[in-house]
């Protein structure tokens, strides 16, 4: 765990970042129906824990990517993953923020 935390993990940001736009879009439609009679603007924090969650996973790619440089051909492999891993990171938590947002403008009960 500790090589993990200090040196990062090259795919992580592959993982995280679709896994929680996957995650996020479940729990849009499953929290809605549940939230409207409430009123507790649940969605918005829903979406801001997922992009925390996408966001680091792409810290533990970037910080896989930012290793010394070796030029064996695993590892330059491994560094394009990392970055490939960073910018879908990126990408997918923008796209669960903004799908929260629309929870900071919708209720959830209009029909």
């Amino acid at each position: 765990m500790t090589r993990t935390r200090r040196h990062g993990l090259s795919w992580a940001g592959l993982l995280s970042g679709p896994g929680a736009w996957a995650l996020s879009t479940q729990l849009n439609t499953a929290l809605v129906p549940w939230d409207c009679p409430r009123q507790l603007g649940i969605v918005p924090w829903a979406a801001l824990a997922l992009v925390l969650l996408a966001l680091a996973g792409g810290a533990l790619s970037w910080r896989a990517f930012r290793r010394p440089d070796v030029t064996a051909r695993a590892v330059r492999t491994e560094r394009f993953i990392a970055l490939i891993g960073v910018g879908a990171a990126l990408l997918f938590a923008l796209i669960v923020a903004v799908q929260g947002s629309a929870g900071l403008v919708f209720t959830g009960c209009e029909r």
